[in-house]
């Protein structure tokens, strides 16, 4: 397993299971992962610390802190002290989260890049005074937000990404930017099971939310899935929910998660590394428990 490049882990805490999760994350440390990014499921913050004051070698992330959820100075100020008491291993990873969310929260927005580009100048604006900024990382998924990740940011984190399209992304980035450490990171569902039609399942389910969102649809139609994405957007018009998962090809599936057998998912993890992206994040169910379950797969895989 020594010469296999190791992927980043995603891990989220619910009430009653931090302590577990950060234990979790001392394993994946030891095990030799490269990072622990934690999304937007509860404390992202919060449990970024709890790693932070619990190992010592581990890169740690949020993929990603919704922007909207508190004031850019408060942000700043909790991420420069993460940035500080882990000694440079943090690196903020930011976003506007989804529409369904936000219209929940009754926020009101205006449009993704210039919000973005506002609360960043606010966040180093305020750095002023709470100290120094970890990296920050814009949410990516279109050309746009990743021009507006190289210009302002150090770097992009995508979710659910289509592998096929990434090597012509990660093209626009300056090659001096990536060689610069620029980070570049996909959230990748994987489930690991040697029953590919189970594993396969439970990824769909995951996706289910996703490609109810427009912005995920016409994405995925960019990258050469319009007649799936077609298909889903009629099913979802006419109210057949049920319908969705059946749509989601095995073709489309295969770009945007991992599953199946642990050679599958090995070989999946490096063909991500072989399209550039420097930092496969992933993001683990399993056919038989909840995350628990599905860390206990993922480590002895990568054990």
């Amino acid at each position: 397993m020594s010469d296999r490049r190791m992927p980043a882990l995603s891990l989220a805490a619910s009430p009653g299971k931090r302590a577990a999760v950060v234990a979790a994350a001392v394993e994946a440390e030891r095990l030799g992962f490269t990072g622990v990014h934690c999304p937007s499921l509860g404390d992202a913050m919060g449990l970024c610390l709890s790693i932070a004051h619990s190992t010592t070698t581990l890169r740690i992330g949020t993929s990603i802190q919704p922007i909207y959820f508190q004031h850019p100075n408060q942000l700043a100020s909790q991420a420069a002290h993460l940035h500080e008491i882990s000694g440079g291993r943090f690196q903020l990873g930011i976003g506007v989260s989804h529409g369904p969310v936000l219209e929940r929260m009754k926020v009101q927005t205006s449009t993704p890049l210039a919000d973005t580009r506002a609360y960043v100048e606010a966040m180093k604006a305020a750095s002023k005074g709470v100290g120094a900024l970890p990296p920050i990382v814009l949410a990516t998924l279109r050309p746009k937000m990743l021009a507006l990740a190289v210009e302002i940011a150090d770097g992009a984190v995508w979710a659910n990404a289509a592998r096929v399209a990434m090597p012509g992304q990660i093209g626009t980035i300056p090659a001096q930017r990536i060689a610069d450490g620029f980070f570049v990171g996909d959230m990748i569902p994987t489930v690991i099971d040697e029953d590919r039609a189970a594993a396969a399942a439970v990824c769909r389910k995951t996706l289910t939310m996703y490609v109810g969102l427009p912005n995920y649809r016409n994405y995925w139609k960019e990258c050469g899935f319009a007649e799936e994405m077609n298909a889903i957007e009629a099913a979802f018009a006419r109210g057949d929910r049920d319908a969705v998962p059946g749509l989601m090809s095995d073709a489309w599936l295969k770009q945007v998660t991992l599953f199946g057998s642990a050679d599958e998912v090995r070989d999946g993890v490096e063909a991500w590394f072989d399209a550039g992206v420097s930092t496969p994040i992933l993001v683990p169910s399993s056919t038989t428990g909840g995350q628990a379950k599905a860390l206990t797969e993922l480590f002895a895989v990568f054990g």
